[in-house]
């Protein structure tokens, strides 16, 4: 995969780009937001390791450019800040997944497998296909077995975020953040409310449920359903 990590601290951009080498990765290295920009829109990358806080201008505005100019690059965003509002600004903007600092290299990898595997995906489809189920983004519809099933917009965008990527698990506080723009607009237990009526409306006779519970961690498109 042709990567491009832009990182303005040299020391961890070394660190990363070595680790990303030996998983066979080639990567290309910027570190501030003019450069990113250039280096996104000059050349095809199939993934940026984006930080936040770079000279020039930020993370936020390198993603909010490259998306203007057409970059299809799948991103991952690396950022000290903690705050909620800061992982919703990057999420909205268009970036795939983040990482907050410090983090561990092994998780970074790992992320980045993952967003690898499911690249040229259902992510951009306008129709989601899975086991019986098929979701129009377009019409914003979703039929089981060939019967209409209704949902309520909130429940739609909840499966949407399963449906497009699945066998990802989301946290509750990804899905929150993903559809709630401020954290004291939402409670994460709003989420258990919608995956229970998710599961009661596309619920099949004597079939476990397409979505699956990951103890402990959130939930998850089963896609062996």
């Amino acid at each position: 995969m042709r990567v491009l990590l832009v990182e303005d601290q040299a020391d961890l951009a070394r660190q990363v780009k070595r680790a990303l080498e030996r998983s066979d990765h080639e990567v290309s290295i910027t570190s501030d937001g003019p450069s990113a920009v250039s280096a996104a829109t000059e050349r095809h990358f199939d993934l940026i390791v984006l930080d936040v806080n770079l000279p020039g201008f930020d993370g936020f505005e390198v993603l909010r450019q490259a998306k203007s100019k057409g970059v299809l690059s799948r991103v991952i965003m690396l950022t000290a800040r903690g705050e909620v509002r800061d992982r919703v600004a990057g999420l909205k903007a268009g970036a795939d997944d983040y990482l907050t600092k410090p983090f561990a290299l092994e998780e970074l990898l790992a992320r980045i497998d993952a967003l690898g595997r499911r690249s040229g995906s259902t992510k951009n489809a306008a129709v989601l296909d899975i086991g019986n189920i098929i979701m129009d983004l377009d019409r914003r519809k979703v039929s089981q077995a060939g019967e209409p099933v209704e949902l309520s917009p909130r429940e739609f965008e909840v499966f949407q975020i399963l449906m497009q990527e699945p066998g990802r698990t989301f946290s509750r506080d990804e899905i929150c953040e993903r559809i709630w723009e401020r954290e004291h607009e939402y409670d994460t237990r709003t989420v258990e409310i919608f995956i229970m009526r998710l599961r009661k409306k596309l619920k099949r006779d004597n079939q476990p449920s397409i979505i699956k519970t990951v103890r402990g961690v959130g939930y998850c498109i089963d896609e062996e359903q």
